[in-house]
């Protein structure tokens, strides 16, 4: 019997470690944020937005990418990486955290992340753009969808 009990104290110990192991390993694995449960738009509607000055567009990407494509026209170019990236939001606001904010990234993966983050840090109208800029399960994108760009891509801030 003690080599039974042996054999089934190292199975536990294996099975529970594996458990563990898969635990760590699906939470950490995690490429697509959980949904941002606050509101999305459309990139023909946050273009159409941000030209007539009822959102502020905030293009998070990397300036690599804003030469690539080019920053959609009534964008601002901020670079999500920035240290001082929520301090440079609330510049472009006025220091209004109420005021309607969207997020646009590549293909909606970054942007839906920052609309998490910016909300849960006091932000109240965070809106995402989930097409992106190159497209993603939401639609087409900006890109594709034949919205003008500019070609000016000096960082805001």
């Amino acid at each position: 019997m003690a080599i039974k009990v042996n054999r089934t104290r190292r199975w536990v110990f294996l099975g529970g470690g594996a458990a563990i192991a898969a635990g760590f390993a699906i939470r950490e694995y995690r490429l697509i944020p959980p949904d941002y449960a606050g509101g999305q738009l459309s990139v023909q509607d946050a273009h159409q937005q941000a030209v007539s000055g009822d959102i502020v567009l905030v293009d998070i990407r990397t300036p690599r990418e804003w030469r690539a494509t080019g920053v959609g026209e009534g964008a601002y170019p901020l670079d999500m990486r920035r240290d001082d990236f929520e301090q440079a939001l609330t510049e472009l606001t006025n220091g209004n955290r109420g005021v309607p904010v969207a997020l646009i990234c590549a293909r909606g993966v970054r942007s839906a992340r920052l609309s998490n983050r910016l909300t849960e840090a006091g932000f109240t109208k965070i809106i995402d753009v989930p097409e992106g800029m190159l497209g993603s399960a939401a639609g087409p994108g900006w890109v594709r969808a034949g919205l003008p760009v500019q070609r000016n891509t000096g960082e805001t801030g």
